[in-house]
């Protein structure tokens, strides 16, 4: 694993158009441009399209659904725990497994990492830009056998070659549904991206070992082939790699948007979040809904917002950021 190489290695002339991600009221319809498309929470009807997916974590607020769309035909299928779609040049991958089917969850992320990476290996699109990970219990455990770290060490040793030019932006949240699933999925193209750090913090795979044997392994964003979309990790109020503010929600919030504003001036994108720049907020209790849609509706009220009960993967953190910038 190379994780300070360059990602614009081998990068084929076309440059595929970004996609276009919108946040949508009520359940996710599905277009013939349609990549993939987002319900969340246990209430979401199951729709039968590889291209769907029901993420486990409960929204706060008010129901949408998100929706990825590229210009390109699309074709879809399934294959055990995986599901894919792809077309315009981008291919979304998910797994989704159990913990109890592999050994725990070290197995677990190992096997959802060898399905995605041989088959994002065997495809054009084969540049990943983008994965999100949602685990239960995510802070269950101490030491080195806390679930999120043991986690990290499945997720290290199920990476194959597609990682070995760099880590993609990424996210990892705590669900509260059935404890033993695990779901992974991705985003990637024909083309690498541009992975940008953030000059606040600590580049997550260089934490040093006190958060676990395996570190972390994801960039702070990715700045999409085209360069007018910035891809941004889950971001929460860490000032080079400690928590700050424990315990205290409005000066998390505060901290956070300090570190979003970061990656946006270090990816070259405007500054601030408005219509263009869809985000979702991970919010630990439920208590703090409330202060994190007020902290939204005053710093960017603009921006489209999903809100979702999630545990973020350090118990003393209690929000998190992730989303969409677009240049335009």
């Amino acid at each position: 694993m190379l994780p300070g190489s360059d990602m614009r290695e081998h990068a084929p002339l076309a440059t595929p158009a970004s996609p276009r991600v919108d946040y949508r009221e009520g359940y996710a319809a599905l277009s013939p441009r349609t990549l993939a498309a987002f319900d969340f929470g246990a209430a979401a009807p199951e729709q039968d399209d590889p291209r769907w997916l029901r993420v486990v974590l409960e929204p706060m607020g008010g129901r949408q659904s998100e929706i990825w769309e590229v210009d390109g035909e699309i074709e879809s299928s399934r294959a055990g725990d995986l599901r894919w779609s792809r077309g315009g040049g981008w291919l979304f991958a998910a797994v989704t497994c159990r913990e109890d089917q592999h050994g725990g969850t070290e197995g677990a992320a190992r096997h959802a990492y060898e399905q995605l990476s041989r088959f994002v290996a065997a495809a054009d699109e084969r540049h990943v830009q983008r994965i999100w990970n949602y685990l239960g219990a995510i802070n269950a455990g101490s030491g080195d056998d806390e679930h999120y770290k043991h986690f990290c060490t499945g997720r290290i040793e199920g990476m194959g070659e597609v990682f070995a030019h760099g880590f993609p932006a990424a996210t990892a949240i705590g669900h509260h549904a059935d404890e033993a699933l695990l779901q992974v999925y991705l985003l990637a193209t024909d083309r690498p991206g541009t992975r940008v750090e953030n000059p606040r913090q600590v580049s997550a795979w260089r934490y040093p070992r006190q958060y676990g044997r395996t570190p972390p392994s994801f960039a702070r964003a990715t700045l999409l082939p085209a360069g007018d979309v910035l891809a941004i990790s889950g971001t929460a109020a860490v000032v080079g790699h400690a928590s700050a503010h424990a315990g205290d929600i409005d000066a998390q919030l505060a901290e956070t948007l300090r570190n979003l504003d970061a990656l946006l001036a270090a990816g070259g994108l405007p500054p601030g979040f408005d219509r263009s720049a869809p985000l979702k907020a991970y919010v630990r209790r439920p208590e703090h809904a409330a202060a994190v849609a007020g902290f939204a509706a005053t710093h960017f009220p603009q921006a489209p917002l999903i809100l979702l009960h999630g545990d973020i993967c350090r118990e003393e953190l209690l929000v998190e950021i992730d989303g969409w910038r677009f240049r335009g």
